[in-house]
């Protein structure tokens, strides 16, 4: 009797943001491995990155699958559609700027970035990859501490008191 294997439908959708190959030197010669980076989200406002190495592209992307699951972000959106205010990032040589737009304009963003929002499920925004670093996963971890740093409310202006 043969048992199929049921896998069960993740709520998350997955992008493949690059796949490298990498070589570590040992006394025999050159031994070869495989590195992913992987972006999911649920479209929702949860999205999450993950990186890693396996000897195969397939044993990369499923363990880059599980990182990006454990490293899940909350985006609290504003109408389900943008982000509450402008918001800059920094992560290693990566700087990302994010500013929310009005209805209908789209998401205007390039890169591992597009990537980011799309999977997060932000419709409305205008983003802009400011370092000079082309690595997309410097980009795309930039992205995610944007991310981080919007909090629900807008963020506190000076109070004028009146004496």
């Amino acid at each position: 009797m043969q048992r199929k294997m049921e896998q069960k439908k993740s709520e998350f959708d997955d992008k493949v943001l690059e796949v490298r190959r990498v070589t570590r030197v040992v006394a025999g010669g050159k031994r070869f491995s495989f590195r992913a980076t992987i972006v999911i989200g649920d479209r929702r406002g949860r999205v999450g990155v993950g990186v890693a190495k396996g000897l195969d592209v397939a044993a990369a992307v499923q363990k880059a699958k599980h990182q990006a699951i454990k490293n899940i972000v909350h985006v609290e959106l504003k109408d389900k559609r943008t982000i509450i205010y402008d918001v800059e990032a920094k992560y290693s040589a990566a700087r990302v700027l994010l500013k929310p737009a009005r209805p209908g304009n789209g998401l205007i963003a390039g890169g591992s970035c597009r990537a980011i929002l799309e999977l997060a499920g932000v419709k409305d925004i205008s983003a802009k990859i400011l370092g000079r670093t082309t690595n997309k996963l410097t980009n795309a971890m930039a992205t995610i501490e944007a991310l981080k740093k919007l909090k629900k409310s807008v963020p506190k202006e000076k109070k004028v008191i009146n004496e």
